[in-house]
């Protein structure tokens, strides 16, 4: 009795295991799809956000850019956007970076060089 009772528990956490292993799967090819999906749908030539800014809860200022040389000033709110102006292209610094830069103004792989430096060889 015992030893059946605790071959249905193993075969039940197995089960469970399975499952579990299943919808992290599916979970994971899922979210990818959507993630390309998006990209491939919300790529445009002619608008983009150069830089946005939080100046408060649900409230933003951002300069987009539209077209070629047309740079305008938006504060966006929770349920608004407003003009605030228009900026000329020698007014805007805009950077093309090819890696995300953090905060202390290294690049990811960089910090990533860093770290691995200080692991133990093996």
């Amino acid at each position: 009795m015992l030893l059946s009772s605790t071959g249905e528990s193993i075969f039940q956490l197995l089960v469970a295991i399975a499952i579990f292993a299943f919808v992290l799967f599916i979970t994971y090819y899922t979210t990818k799809w959507i993630s390309g999906y998006q990209k491939a749908h919300s790529y445009n030539k002619n608008l983009a956000i150069v830089e946005a800014i939080k100046v408060a809860p649900n409230k933003m200022v951002e300069i987009v850019k539209a077209g070629e040389d047309k740079y305008f000033v938006i504060a966006v709110g929770k349920d608004e956007v407003t003009l605030l102006g228009e900026l000329t292209k020698d007014q805007v610094v805009e950077t093309e970076l090819d890696y995300q830069v953090s905060a202390t103004g290294q690049n990811f792989d960089e910090l990533l060089g860093k770290f691995k430096d200080h692991l133990p060889k093996k």
